[in-house]
């Protein structure tokens, strides 16, 4: 790499601090999630996710708490808060999933697109203009 060239490094943890990660460049995909599973994870009616390859994501201080949530499906947590930090797909070996909110500012990427909005809860009103998927976005 040419050491003029700055690679964008997003850090972030967990709520108590037992976990830091970082991930360089740019995200694949930038999302609000409105499915079941998401919401139970989170104990949120929404999750805010940033799609990053794999190689760019590691772990600086502790250690995730890995639970299979649903077939194919990986999330890992903070053994000691229960913050929801990641998200891994089989069928999307190569990449990892960060929730936003983990992000130390999550303000610096903004969503995209929402998705799994056929299991959006009835209350929820989305008020922006983003593209809206029954489920998961074109590609993904």
């Amino acid at each position: 790499m040419d050491p003029g060239v700055r690679v964008s490094t997003r850090d972030g943890g967990c709520f108590c601090g037992a976990i830091r990660y970082s991930a360089e460049g740019t995200p694949t995909a930038v999302c609000i999630c409105h499915c079941t599973s998401c919401r139970r994870a989170s104990g949120a009616p929404m999750t805010g996710w940033a799609t990053f390859a794999l190689p760019q994501f590691r772990l600086i201080d502790g250690q995730l708490l890995q639970l299979g949530t649903s077939a194919g499906v990986l999330r890992g947590h903070c053994a000691r808060c229960g913050s929801t930090l990641t998200y891994r797909h089989a069928s999307r070996p190569t990449q990892i999933d960060l929730t936003l909110a983990t992000l130390d500012d999550p303000s610096a990427l903004a969503p995209t697109a929402h998705v799994w909005v056929r299991d959006k809860l009835p209350w929820v009103i989305i008020g922006d203009n983003l593209p809206r998927h029954d489920t998961v976005m074109p590609d993904d």
